[in-house]
């Protein structure tokens, strides 16, 4: 389970895998249910207000010190912060001041006895400094730091205070009275010396309105003389710089006239300029680029007749290659039939020739009966008897059936007596 704390305070988880406890000032830490223990401590500012009624000085008078001081729980020290968790871990922030308030009173206590009242009332930041010295090399040793310690108030019920007060007072009183008449002396001392200043003041100033009047009066009249010729000097410089003035103008306008020139030259050349790029524009980058078009038109016909050239005579090569494949299969085909037949003639001899001589019968056939499929028209003459018309077609037929062996060996090379003979 997760656990948070603000920065004002300390997280300590001690049990199972935490020797020594986990220290944690300000953030958040898992802590595992039932085998793990988390416990807080503050951080907070304290502020205790440290009384010493009636101590005695070191001269034995009573007098009462109060003193304010601010401390807390270091917890950026792991040291500290562990020392104070050993110490005040469980006890609530009014236990924890109440101790620290014991300790630092006891720390007053004994300061105020090691001094007097003169040295603790004239200078309370020596004391101050003496307790927060002190005190804080206790406290360190309990995890906590004194932020501040000062010096609120000093009295005593004797009145040994207000004593000191009284001759102070009168010593004050006694030194006021002699620097009054001191005062009152110095000033008709200073009236006096006043008024005798006043009028050799006032002579002088009289002698020196009068040497101020003549010498007004001379430098006044060399003046004039200086002014007027400064006056009369001025004239003819005027006069000189208005004629070097006209100069400059002329010479000015005659520069401005060269410079209107040189924009009007410029003017006229950056037109020319503009009229060549516009002709340039409009007649010469047209011809040039019908020029380039049809130049790419042609080369791009020229490279069109070149590929369909040479795609068709790709084609006629592949066609050839093809056709030449074809005939080469098909010889490679009739010469391997020829071989199997050639085989087969010699194993089975007589068999296999009266087979091929049945094959080659219809066209045995067909080339005798050619002559007759060529005769328009047979007429069967006879004188009375059907016996001479017969016995010439007899004598045509038989005469067929003559020539059919010698037709049959010359179309297959085979002689038809030999082979019905030999195979009964």
């Amino acid at each position: 389970m997760f656990y948070t704390c603000g920065p004002n305070e300390a997280m300590v988880v001690s049990g199972f895998c935490r020797s020594p406890p986990l220290m944690i000032p300000g953030g958040r830490v898992f802590v595992l249910p039932c085998v793990q223990q988390l416990q807080r401590i503050s951080l907070n500012t304290l502020t205790l207000n440290v009384k010493s009624d009636k101590v005695y000085t070191r001269h034995g008078v009573p007098i009462s010190v109060t003193g304010i001081a601010q401390m807390k729980i270091q917890g950026q020290n792991k040291q500290m912060l562990a020392a104070a968790c050993q110490m005040f871990m469980g006890k609530s922030e009014a236990e924890i001041a109440q101790i620290a308030l014991e300790t630092l009173e006891g720390h007053q206590r004994a300061i105020i006895a090691h001094l007097t009242v003169e040295e603790i009332y004239k200078d309370r930041k020596k004391f101050s400094e003496q307790v927060f010295k002190v005190a804080s090399s206790d406290l360190v040793n309990m995890g906590i730091s004194v932020v501040s310690y000062t010096l609120k108030d000093v009295h005593d019920d004797q009145d040994y205070l207000h004593s000191l007060g009284k001759a102070r007072t009168a010593q004050v009183q006694k030194d006021a009275r002699i620097g009054e008449a001191k005062n009152k002396r110095d000033a008709v001392i200073r009236e006096a010396h006043a008024m005798q200043e006043k009028v050799s003041a006032q002579y002088k100033n009289e002698i020196d309105m009068a040497k101020a009047q003549r010498d007004y009066e001379l430098k006044k009249a060399a003046y004039d003389i200086e002014v007027n010729t400064k006056k009369a000097e001025s004239e003819m410089a005027y006069q000189l710089q208005v004629a070097k003035t006209k100069q400059l103008i002329e010479e000015e306008k005659m520069q401005v006239q060269v410079v209107e020139r040189t924009q009007q030259i410029m003017l006229q050349e950056q037109e020319i300029s503009r009229r060549e790029k516009e002709l340039e524009a409009k007649v010469k980058k047209p011809a040039e680029a019908e020029r380039y078009r049809l130049e790419k038109l042609a080369e791009a016909q020229r490279l069109k007749l070149i590929m369909e050239a040479e795609a068709e005579a790709e084609s006629i090569r592949m066609k050839g290659e093809a056709e030449a494949f074809a005939v080469e299969a098909k010889g490679r085909a009739e010469a391997e039939q020829m071989a199997k037949k050639a085989e087969a003639f010699q194993q089975y001899k007589d068999g296999a020739m009266v087979d091929m001589l049945l094959q080659q019968l219809p066209l045995m056939a067909e080339e005798i009966s050619r002559p007759l499929c060529a005769a328009n028209k047979v007429t069967m003459v006879s004188s009375g008897g059907g016996e001479v018309g017969a016995a010439k077609l007899s004598g045509e037929v038989l005469d067929i059936m003559v020539r059919l062996p010698e037709a049959v060996e010359k179309l297959t090379g085979v002689n038809i007596s030999q082979v019905t003979s030999r195979t009964g």
